[in-house]
């Protein structure tokens, strides 16, 4: 986000990002696919995986791999086994960054608490990927999605692996059936993609960098670190250290920025493979080529972090929540995540109401990110330890509020301002109703993501699991 305050809490903010597009493009370096193997009763498909690539020299890529999991008790199997390969193939326990060659996605079966035999099951599915990709199996990572408590079931996934292995492919095609094989209860595919240029070893010439992305999930969806599943993919050259910076970063302004019902789940993952086969001079920290990275991965996550939001279960509308003038960047993230969060507000949005009362009393009540998610954005270590979870700052006779462009509070000029209400209902009802906020206090700016609270969400998930 620039961090600049408006003259106004109506327009949006500006952003200081490349331009992302809605489509599946495969960096260099990898292939994938996906299949249905009949994980899912419906029969869609439900099987994915992404795999480097055969270099020149004929071996695979190793691709520097970074990733961002639940900090959820209940960690599924497969982010507790995936936490174990990066440590094993280079990274140190806990850090989240090491080597990977292949990911494999398992929709349908969270493999959520299910004790020392789920593990097993999953220990079987990585080395079933291993064989299949002709990797060590500690440089496999796996996700898995679905209802929580049940098994794997292996007697479809081990052929499912072997027939979906040798098709893998280096194509957008390939990546966009992987995409599909992720999906639960999406009702839409979820691709992002952009570019960027690096200098070359030389420094004569660049190069062109790309950074994909895709994603599932539109339920048990609140802001805690990583708040679903997704695997972005760049040609870049990085190690995976400076990868991981990169990706926390970006995390703590998109992802952990998203909520759609208030839930965290067992199996939120996000992963990031750097393959290097796009050449050019490595990517050091702290480089002009490492800002450039950084915000291409900000930008594709964004967009898929906006994707979620829109088509969160049951919705009809994307609610984002821009917030300018507040002391920094780490407090205006609170009140844009306090307001998309509430459920008065949500529900609000629902009935195209524009309540801005809702939205005041969210923003006042807003605390920040816990301390490992400030120091992601950006925050030191001891502030981001003495500022965890305190309360944002807002004062009342600063704050302004606007919902779709329409000013509907001015603590300077006394509060409530008049306004046409009908007005504001009829463009709160459109796919995004944008909800601006101005503390009046300094120059952080942040936002946030979520969306209407209805009645079908509420049908769906009671009946989740009969």
């Amino acid at each position: 986000m620039a961090t600049i305050a408006p003259p106004d809490a109506v327009e949006a903010l500006p952003l200081d990002l490349p331009p992302v597009e809605r489509r599946a493009a495969m960096p260099a370096g990898f292939r994938a696919g996906g299949a249905a193997v009949g994980i899912k009763a419906s029969g869609r498909p439900d099987l994915a995986i992404v795999a480097t690539a055969v270099g020149p020299d004929g071996r695979p890529f190793q691709a520097a791999a970074a990733a961002v999991f639940t900090p959820n008790a209940f960690a599924a199997a497969p982010v507790r086994l995936s936490q174990a390969h990066l440590a094993a193939s280079g990274g140190a326990a806990g850090t989240g960054h090491g080597w990977a060659q292949a990911i494999v996605s398992t929709s349908g079966c969270a493999n959520a608490a299910t004790g020392p035999a789920g593990d097993a099951d999953q220990d079987r599915v990585a080395e079933l990927l291993a064989a299949a990709v002709g990797a060590p199996v500690e440089r496999t990572l796996l996700l898995s999605t679905g209802v929580i408590g049940t098994r794997l079931p292996l007697d479809r996934i081990e052929p499912g692996i072997a027939a979906l292995a040798p098709t893998l492919a280096a194509t957008d095609g390939a990546l966009e059936a992987a995409a599909v094989a992720l999906r639960t209860t999406d009702s839409r595919t979820k691709l992002a993609t952009t570019s960027l240029t690096v200098p070359d070893p030389d420094g004569l010439a660049v190069r062109s960098i790309r950074v994909s992305g895709i994603a599932k999930g539109v339920g048990m969806i609140h802001p805690r670190m990583a708040t679903m599943l997704a695997v972005l993919l760049t040609d870049a050259a990085v190690e995976p250290a400076v990868l991981h910076g990169l990706l926390r970063a970006a995390t703590a302004r998109t992802w952990n920025q998203l909520s759609v019902d208030g839930d965290t789940s067992t199996n939120d993952t996000v992963f990031l493979l750097a393959s290097g086969a796009a050449g050019g001079a490595r990517v050091e920290a702290g480089s002009a080529a490492a800002r450039d990275l950084g915000k291409a991965i900000e930008a594709v996550a964004r967009d898929l972090a906006r994707q979620q939001a829109a088509d969160g279960e049951g919705a009809t509308t994307l609610i984002t929540c821009q917030v300018s003038g507040a002391v920094d960047d780490a407090d205006a993230r609170a009140v844009a995540r306090a307001v998309v969060s509430s459920s008065l507000v949500k529900a609000a949005a629902h009935g195209r109401d524009p309540n801005w009362g809702r939205i005041a009393g969210a923003a006042g009540n807003a605390r920040l990110a816990d301390a490992p998610v400030l120091e992601a954005g950006g925050l030191a270590p001891a502030d981001a330890a003495a500022r965890g979870g305190a309360q944002a700052r807002v004062e009342p006779d600063r704050l302004r509020i606007a919902i779709v462009g329409q000013p509907v509070f001015d603590g300077a000029a006394g509060g409530p301002l008049p306004f046409d209400r009908e007005v504001a209902r009829a463009a709160m009802d459109a796919p995004e109703i944008l909800i601006r906020l101005d503390l009046g206090l300094g120059d952080g700016t942040g936002e946030a993501f979520g969306c209407d609270l209805t009645e079908a969400y509420v049908i769906e998930n009671s009946e989740y699991t009969t």
